[in-house]
């Protein structure tokens, strides 16, 4: 199996990668990062009867914009990995975990609940790779230096992407002074390396191509089939075996999402909007993928209001998020929620909507505050 190194200089060979100092330097990086997690150091007989076990490998922090290549390279990495107890999960997902774990321990009543779920994550895997780490609630936040600080002297090597360095992390969020021991760790533990690079490739990818498409139907439906296939690399051959996946929600619920790879999922209306949802599991969504693509999205009215009301909640999270949106519906933005009762209320979602599809909103990173 070929190192982390050989698998990026053949994607740069294939031209699907342009040269970028930053994404070498990481490549390089996490290459001698999978060397170390593969063929661990030995270390003597005495040493052992003393006690001492052999170095964890240092981790690594890589951060910068949207579309730099972040992901790529943590497939990359986590591809050229052999050891088995190994595990990639999006951060937010992985809090989530953590948070129904230390539920568990509380009503045990035995003491404090972060040594035993810190314990039992650290015995599952050796390796723990993070996409997209951002903090966004106090709750985290309280309990991440503590958690961290466990894992990494159990002997877990972590990596972890994020669209922003150590010190921008919670920035402006509250008791933010409780939060700071992290950002310590994370600086002290592990190797924070910036990826700023001048190719948008998620953007790049999109190609100025529309993301908003009228009218619903088989053209709309074929453009975002392309869209969705230019994002993740994935082969349109193959499109009748897109995985599909169900993400947490909080309250122990989950979600079926029907097709989604690479932090790209696809939605029908009906499914997001048509059905019982709140804002929990619209957070969900927008803190576990960077890209939602939508179609079926019908004029609405007074006699659809609860399906408005549901979709304006779900545009709040992608909005405030910031994850793109791409959809197929039966009208523009401004003509899509018809005159009557309710269309005060949408007002507010139109210009979300319209701001959505600009190059700024576009170029920034998922999760900006």
């Amino acid at each position: 199996m070929t190192g982390v190194l050989q698998r990026y200089e053949a994607l740069l060979a294939a031209g699907e990668l342009r040269a970028d100092p930053d994404q070498r330097t990481a490549a390089e990086r996490l290459d001698r990062l999978v060397g170390q997690v593969n063929s661990p150091s030995k270390i003597g007989l005495i040493a052992r009867l003393a006690g001492k076990t052999a170095p964890t490998p240092r981790g690594l922090y890589m951060w910068g914009g949207v579309g730099r290549g972040k992901s790529m390279l943590m497939d990359l990495a986590f591809a050229a990995i052999t050891v088995p107890n190994k595990r990639r999960v999006h951060f937010h997902e992985f809090m989530l975990e953590v948070h129904e774990r230390l539920k568990v321990e509380r009503m045990r009543e035995s003491g404090d609940p972060i040594p035993p779920v810190a314990a039992a994550i650290a015995a599952e895997a050796r390796v723990l790779a993070f996409d997209e780490m951002v903090i966004n609630n106090s709750a985290d936040a309280m309990i991440l230096s503590r958690l961290f600080t466990q894992l990494l002297a159990g002997g877990m090597t972590v990596i972890t992407t994020s669209n922003r360095p150590p010190r921008d992390l919670y920035k402006y969020g509250l008791n933010r002074e409780l939060f700071l021991p992290f950002i310590d760790l994370i600086e002290a533990e592990l190797d924070v390396l910036p990826l700023n690079g001048p190719t948008d490739y998620r953007l790049e990818r999109l190609g100025g191509f529309p993301t908003w498409y009228v009218p619903n139907g088989a053209d709309a439906t074929a453009a975002l089939s392309r869209a969705f296939f230019r994002l993740t690399d994935y082969p349109p051959e193959d499109a009748a075996h897109v995985p599909s996946e169900d993400i947490a929600v909080p309250g122990g619920r989950t979600m079926h999402v029907p097709k989604t790879l690479k932090g790209v999922a696809v939605f029908s209306f009906k499914r997001l909007c048509g059905e019982p949802r709140g804002a929990p599991d619209y957070l969900a969504i927008a803190r576990r993928y960077h890209t939602v693509i939508i179609v079926g999205i019908p004029r609405m009215g007074p006699e659809n209001r609860n399906e408005a009301a549901r979709f304006v909640t779900l545009i709040d999270a992608l909005y405030e998020n910031k994850v793109k949106l791409l959809a197929a519906a039966d009208a523009l933005p401004v003509a899509l929620y018809q005159a009557g009762d309710g269309a005060f209320e949408f007002e507010r979602t139109v210009s979300r909507l319209m701001e959505m599809q600009s190059a700024d909103y576009l170029a920034a990173g998922h999760g900006e505050e």
